[in-house]
């Protein structure tokens, strides 16, 4: 009598857990999910507010958003998160993207001009251009505020828009009010001497520092300057984590200031499916236990 076929195990569906639920993590839970992910996609925010964009995420069948739960612990090891509240999710994947923060304080009135820190800011301030240049009937003059990859970024953008930047390094005080008539609310600024500067539109381009704590601590490797290091792929030093967005640098430079959200969540939702799919054939092959 022929010895029966060794049965096999079946595969649980793939867990993806994305730490962060900025717009990187929200780039990449579309692209999974346009990729036809069969796993499931486990969000953790910071926020306890449900902003309208990730409730529509978390309308997606495979998606589960948990709001003002962020990651506290990682696990590599185990393959296991925990939430600052004391959640513990197993994972197969995990995916940091936990994003910057300014080094400084808010300038007072910030709210109130634009902003850039990422390459992903530069439509949004070559919109506001185009409505500034509409209104005055001229080209606009900008004041630039900052220092460094993101400032000369910003000075790059401006130009190829048509506007004319006045940069300067010393932080202002102040961002104060624009004439009557300005698509903008700000057009200028005051330093804490008193001294001013005014054109028709204020952009700020600060130093920004990357929120790498929770990778740091579970033992990935960290840019000198700051910022999850990562290969081309967006693997990180420990295997099935990855990074993306504002969180991650690739040879020591914030990954938002290289390439736009949507691109890199593109790139590595085709790396997870990857790993995800052959970790799943892997399974499928080993031998079930007697």
């Amino acid at each position: 009598m022929s010895a029966p076929a060794p049965s096999t195990s079946v595969s649980p569906a793939p867990r993806i857990v994305i730490a962060g639920a900025g717009p990187a993590a929200q780039a990449l839970v579309r692209q999974l999910d346009g990729a036809r992910f069969r796993g499931t996609v486990t969000v953790l925010s910071n926020r306890d507010d449900a902003p309208a964009e990730l409730l529509e995420l978390a309308e997606l069948p495979q998606v589960s958003v948990r709001f003002g739960q962020p990651a506290s612990f990682i696990d590599a090891e185990n393959r296991s998160v925990t939430t600052a509240d004391g959640m513990e999710l197993s994972y197969d994947e995990l995916v940091i993207a936990t994003g910057s923060a300014p080094v400084a304080s808010p300038v007072a009135g910030a709210g109130r001009c634009l902003s850039y820190s990422t390459i992903d800011d530069a439509a949004r301030i070559g919109d506001a251009v185009k409505e500034v240049t509409r209104e005055l009937g001229r080209r606009p003059l900008g004041i630039l505020v900052g220092t460094g990859a993101a400032a000369g970024q910003a000075e790059a953008v401006l130009r190829a828009r048509g506007v004319r930047p006045i940069r300067t390094t010393v932080r202002p005080a102040a961002v104060v009010h624009s004439i009557a008539g300005s698509g903008l609310t700000a057009s200028g600024i005051v330093f804490e001497d008193g001294s001013s500067m005014n054109g028709d539109l204020v952009v700020l381009a600060e130093e920004r520092v990357a929120r790498d704590g929770l990778a740091a601590s579970a033992g990935l490797a960290t840019a000198p300057n700051g910022g999850i290091a990562i290969s081309k792929d967006f693997r990180t030093s420990v295997s099935g984590i990855w990074a993306i967005g504002d969180a991650a640098a690739f040879d020591g430079v914030r990954l938002g200031l290289l390439v736009a959200a949507a691109s890199a969540a593109g790139a590595c939702a085709a790396q997870l499916m990857t790993a995800t799919s052959a970790a799943e054939g892997l399974a499928e092959r080993v031998p079930a236990a007697a």
